[in-house]
């Protein structure tokens, strides 16, 4: 039996791909020709999951897992940065976000939730413009606000009325536990493909 590949050596092999004498597919991408991908193997590592898989869902990590070095392998080409850089600023934003854990903040639930805002605030993070149903998610979410408080919250038209009910349905679920995204995707998948295509 062969051994078995180190990160190192996945490295590697995505400089190779991308080498002069490399995969032409692999050289002709960019950060933003990989784009659907990054979406489409997010999806496939949560179909995995809901398959209750493993060697799926370890299959599925590793393609997503692939994205991650392939960005990270064409923005060392430029200068911008390397998988280095990833790993250390991921590994400083979990200590500085977690206070609780690597020093001696409050630990309770309400607490982590706050220093966790407090502490991306003072990042500057760019907020990313983020599909409807996960920002109503997560507006819910970090507000806490409860199906009964949204519906009697004053709304203007019709259609902001609309909106609410909506915004209470994706409460509910979340609150059910349930992410209000894979829930609909659940009952998409539910009715005939034809119909759900057009």
């Amino acid at each position: 039996m062969t051994d078995r590949s180190t990160f190192s050596d996945l490295v590697g092999l995505i400089a190779r791909l991308r080498a002069p004498d490399g995969c032409p597919w692999d050289r002709a991408q960019t950060h933003t020709s990989l784009r659907p991908y990054v979406l489409e193997e997010a999806h496939e590592v949560i179909a995995a999951i809901d398959d209750g898989d493993p060697d799926s869902l370890a299959d599925e990590l590793g393609d997503l897992l692939l994205q991650v070095l392939l960005h990270s392998q064409i923005a060392a080409e430029s200068g911008q940065f390397t998988i280095e850089d990833v790993i250390d600023g991921l590994a400083r934003k979990m200590i500085r976000r977690h206070p609780h854990v690597f020093a001696d903040a409050p630990s309770d639930i309400d607490s982590v939730r706050r220093t966790w805002d407090e502490v991306k605030k003072k990042e500057g993070k760019k907020r990313a413009q983020l599909p409807t149903i996960l920002a109503a998610r997560k507006l819910v979410d970090r507000l806490s606000m409860t199906p009964n408080e949204i519906e009697q919250a004053g709304y203007p038209s019709d259609e902001t009325r609309a909106g609410a009910a909506i915004l209470v349905a994706i409460a509910r679920a979340w609150q059910g536990g349930f992410d209000p995204e894979i829930a609909l995707h659940k009952v998409l998948d539910s009715f005939p493909q034809d119909e759900v295509k057009g």
